[in-house]
């Protein structure tokens, strides 16, 4: 039998408190090569009011185990041996119809994505209702007022109004939130929260993280924690469980793992997590290196001069007075009602070799920002002021000239599955690019360059013949980085294209954003909330907030003194490890 984990619990809980035991579990899936062991002799033990840290990178088998646990696996997965107790129950043993009072009704679990586990047609106070209708004997309207009562304990405002909303009238960390009051509803003893902060900007995090812990100190919840955020582990878990390759690899405190990690793999993971320290430092390791030492935070004098010199440089991206309104929609109701600002009288310059990262919550209008650059927006939005790249008007240029400037400027968006055409080969996907832009390359150059960007982002070239699901997410983004520079442009927007990352995927991806950048004099607008990127990546740093810049300057002087109250608020909220 494998040894099950078991941590000292929060809040003064006894070890006689424990409400889940996991022992030996194996689970195994069925693919085009045979079975392979996703979960291998996993064990674990989680007390009332304790938050366990289930920590690894996506593939290790953190969510599948989660899937376990609920007996949710998918249908080519299944559970070869091991024992899941809750509360006492063997839930391996149960028949199924009293695993449907167990799912919800005494362990809940919050997804990854509330966006695609909200049902778009029902209303979410409806969702709510039927987990509470499930679970517990409250009927009709006592369902409706239990409903609306989690709505109001997850932050909802208006909460009785808007029980009558839809998924898509929320924004993502409201919906969240939703998903959380769904999980809760019925007041289980554990909840499974599977990457529920992954998406979220720092101030909706530090939210969700205080409201998961005020809702745990009242119920005595113990949380199963799923992530790759080490950050987040470090705020919120009592012990921390690492994972890689289907087994755990080190269980421990969450104090002795952040101050004293023991496993190779382990000081790896923290060694990549990307800080001000760490500028100019590699943060890849092998297994059995000491995490790099980074240098120290540049002194003030330092700093002022490279802004000096960058201020030197003409730009190549020069932005003045930018405003984006998004038009009302006619219709009968909408008759009379004026455009949406959300982007006002923005002004910025990018130079050569520069990455400038723009910050702000959800909804500020950074997305909104670098589409309007790049004309994406014309048919929907109105956009006004003087952009030039390279000397070159950008919102008046004719679709000859445009094209011309498409091929200065490329964007990689936030998910590359999203943008990559299912259907496509990857080689079809990046040739298509530079036949678009660059039709004096024969098609045997243009094979040619496919292969060698594919190499130069770390892909192999067999990859042409691949499809965008046959690789992981970070695979895609490198495709997606590729297809960006598949034309070689002189500037790159990056939109949060590291969120969604593994720590050790995003510093691969990083040090190759930093050497292409040396190798070509590139300049970036790194789009992002990820505090850690933007320490370590960045020369000056933009803050937005309603659709303004509030505060510029150079990196270590906003991070270290920042004027406006919005960049303070953000900074605050940042977790740390």
């Amino acid at each position: 039998m494998s040894q099950a984990y078991e941590a000292a619990p929060a809040g003064g809980a006894a070890r006689g408190d424990t409400v889940l035991t996991v022992d030996d579990l194996c689970v195994e899936i069925l693919n085009d090569e045979g079975a392979m062991l996703a979960v291998k002799r996993l064990g674990l033990a989680l007390s009332r009011g304790q938050t366990f840290a289930l920590v690894g990178e996506s593939g290790c088998g953190k969510s599948m185990t989660a899937l376990a646990l609920l007996r949710l696996l998918p249908e080519a997965g299944r559970m070869i041996r091991g024992e899941v107790v809750l509360q006492g129950a063997d839930l391996g043993r149960l028949p199924e119809a009293e695993m449907r009072s167990v799912r919800g009704g005494k362990m809940g679990i919050v997804f990854q994505e509330p966006s695609t586990s909200l049902n778009p047609v029902l209303t979410v106070g409806r969702q709510i209702v039927e987990t509470i209708v499930a679970h517990t004997p409250h009927r009709g309207a006592a369902a409706r007022r239990k409903a609306i009562e989690w709505m109001n304990r997850v932050g909802i405002d208006d909460a009785e109004r808007r029980f009558r909303d839809y998924p898509f009238q929320f924004s993502g960390g409201q919906k969240q939130r939703i998903m959380i009051a769904i999980a809760l509803a019925a007041e289980p003893g554990v909840l499974i929260a599977d990457e529920p902060t992954t998406a979220l900007d720092v101030t909706v995090q530090a939210q969700i993280l205080d409201l998961l812990a005020d809702i745990q100190k009242e119920m005595g919840l113990a949380i199963l924690l799923i992530t790759h955020d080490l950050a987040v582990v470090s705020k919120v878990a009592d012990h921390v469980a690492l994972m890689r390759q289907g087994e755990i690899v080190e269980s421990v405190t969450a104090r002795q793992f952040f101050s004293a990690a023991r496993h190779p793999y382990a000081r790896q993971l923290l060694a990549a997590v990307p800080t001000y320290e760490k500028r100019g430092a590699p943060l890849t390791a092998p297994d059995d290196s000491p995490a790099p030492a980074g240098r120290a935070a540049p002194a003030e004098p330092e700093t002022l001069a490279t802004e000096r010199a960058i201020n030197d440089i003409d730009p190549v991206l020069s932005v003045r007075n930018l405003c984006v309104s998004y038009r009302a929609r006619g219709g009968l109701f909408n008759f009379g009602k004026s455009d949406v600002d959300v982007v006002k009288d923005l002004s910025l310059d990018l130079h050569p070799g520069e990455t400038l990262a723009l910050l702000g919550e959800s909804g500020c209008g950074k997305t909104t920002v670098a589409k309007a650059l790049l004309r994406l927006l014309e048919k929907q939005a109105r956009v006004t002021g003087h952009v030039t790249l390279a000397g070159q008007p950008v919102l008046d240029a004719g679709r000859a000239a445009l094209k011309r400037l498409r091929g200065e400027m490329q964007i990689v968006f936030q998910d590359p599955y999203a943008s990559l055409d299912p259907r496509m080969q990857v080689g079809d996907v990046l040739e298509e690019g530079v036949a678009a832009l660059r039709p004096d390359l024969s098609r045997q150059r243009r094979r040619h360059r496919v292969r060698q960007l594919l190499d130069r982002v770390g892909l192999p070239s067999g990859a042409v013949e691949r499809y965008p699901h046959e690789f992981s997410g970070g695979q895609r983004q490198r495709i997606a980085i590729a297809r960006a520079l598949a034309v070689e442009p002189r500037v790159l927007l990056c939109d949060e294209p590291t969120s969604a990352l593994d720590v050790s995927v995003q510093a691969q991806l990083l040090e190759l954003l930093q050497q292409l950048q040396r190798d070509s004099g590139m300049a970036y607008l790194f789009i992002t909330h990820n505090f850690g990127v933007v320490e370590y990546l960045s020369d000056r740093i933009a803050v937005m907030h309603e659709g303004r810049i509030v505060e510029m300057g150079e990196t270590g002087r906003v991070l270290h003194r920042p004027e406006h109250e919005q960049t303070r608020r953000l900074l605050a909220a940042v977790p740390r490890l």
